[in-house]
């Protein structure tokens, strides 16, 4: 086992959380010549997810950061100009292309996979590949459908074969249309010089480490891994020589590691405030995200209605870099609904007031509706507040 040096800097609590929050993008000045791809490049992954309420969790991303970007703008600075691909990393994520080899672990790995939860017929992969040469980018609708069934497990062989053919990285995920993959060859949708997975396992997971540590800014072994779900261990061979540093933070009680950029200077500017994306990167990890903002986070979409506590997608407040409250949202015409809001007090008023009122200018809502506070004391300072607000 690697004997990793003593660690030399000491953050407080309160230092590490700046730090965080500059690290992804929610503390100083938004590089808005950069945009979208900036922010995609910064933070190294931005998740992907089927539900939308305001919007997909993939525009909600740069809209938290950069502020009301429109939303075509957000798709085409992803899909445009062979600039990112999707694949598996925390989850389903868009990543930056010139990341591509660093994914050869995990392409190999799949390559390498005895068992898989689909059975693949014999002769459809050739097919599927021979198909996209000649007409690609297709669908899977398109390459001869997506399922045998209604059911949504109930792959035909088609789609059985696209996604293998997906992690095995003979075929890349160049959009999404309508939500659904569209598929062309790596060959051509990769850039030449990134197409290749001559890099070995250590050499990707140290990149992937150190990424990992950098969109964090400083984080445990567990941040570190759970960025790119990487295992404990993966992490534990690479750190040493990934270029990150070795910390202690006050009050985590558990080993740290900081980007050595963000040690070298102290993270100052202006707080953004905003609605955050339940799959935001700044909330990905639960342990983390108590441990920095003492705020529990749980996705509730997937919790029978009447155990959730919050609301189906409830949205977390960010203002002056704190977790100040929850929103869970709707949309009706032109109104955005709050349909439950939970408030960390009446100091958090001013700020879940403006994080609504951008977010609804931002997807074409004249106004917004409180349905229900969490503290019905609190609801007559927010309606006042957004009237105020709305003029």
């Amino acid at each position: 086992m690697t004997t990793l040096p003593r660690p030399t800097t000491t953050l407080t609590a309160d230092d590490a959380r700046r730090i965080a929050l500059r690290a992804q993008g929610f503390l100083g000045a938004p590089d808005r010549r950069a945009g979208v791809r900036g922010v995609l490049r910064h933070l190294g992954a931005v998740q992907l997810d089927t539900i939308s309420v305001l919007a997909r969790s993939h525009e909600l991303v740069p809209y938290a950061r950069l502020g009301a970007v429109g939303r075509k703008t957000v798709e085409a600075a992803y899909w445009t100009g062979a600039h990112a691909f999707e694949y598996w990393s925390h989850a389903a994520c868009i990543l930056p292309i010139e990341e591509w080899p660093h994914f050869a672990f995990r392409r190999r790995a799949y390559r390498d996979r005895p068992h898989w939860n689909h059975e693949l017929p014999e002769g459809v992969y050739e097919q599927v590949i021979k198909q996209l040469r000649a007409e690609g980018p297709l669908t899977s609708t398109e390459l001869g459908g997506a399922k045998k069934t209604s059911d949504w497990w109930d792959w035909s062989g088609t789609k059985v074969a696209v996604e293998r053919a997906l992690m095995y990285g003979e075929v890349v995920c160049v959009e999404r249309r309508g939500w659904k993959r569209v598929y062309d060859l790596a060959e051509r949708a990769v850039p030449e010089a990134l197409l290749h997975d001559e890099l070995d396992d250590t050499e990707c997971l140290r990149r992937l480490v150190r990424l990992a540590g950098e969109s964090l800014g400083v984080g445990t072994r567990a941040d570190i891994a759970d960025y790119h779900r990487l295992k404990g261990d993966q992490v534990d061979a690479v750190i040493a020589d990934s270029g990150l540093v070795p910390v202690e933070v006050e009050g985590w009680g558990k080993p740290a590691w900081a980007d050595p950029a963000a040690l070298a200077t102290p993270p100052r500017g202006r707080h953004r405030t905003t609605l955050l994306s339940p799959f935001d990167s700044l909330i990905w990890e639960r342990a983390r995200t108590e441990r920095i903002f003492g705020f529990t986070h749980r996705l509730e979409a997937y919790v029978p209605k009447p155990k959730r506590v919050h609301g189906y997608f409830a949205m977390p407040v960010l203002a002056g870099g704190r977790l100040v409250g929850r929103v869970d949202p709707a949309r009706e015409g032109r109104t955005l609904v709050a349909r439950q809001v939970t408030l960390d007090g009446p100091k958090a008023v001013p700020a879940v007031a403006e994080a609504l009122i951008e977010a609804a200018t931002w997807v074409n809502c004249t106004d917004v509706r409180v349905e229900r506070v969490e503290a019905p004391g609190l609801r007559e300072p927010l309606t006042r507040e957004l009237a105020g607000l709305l003029g």
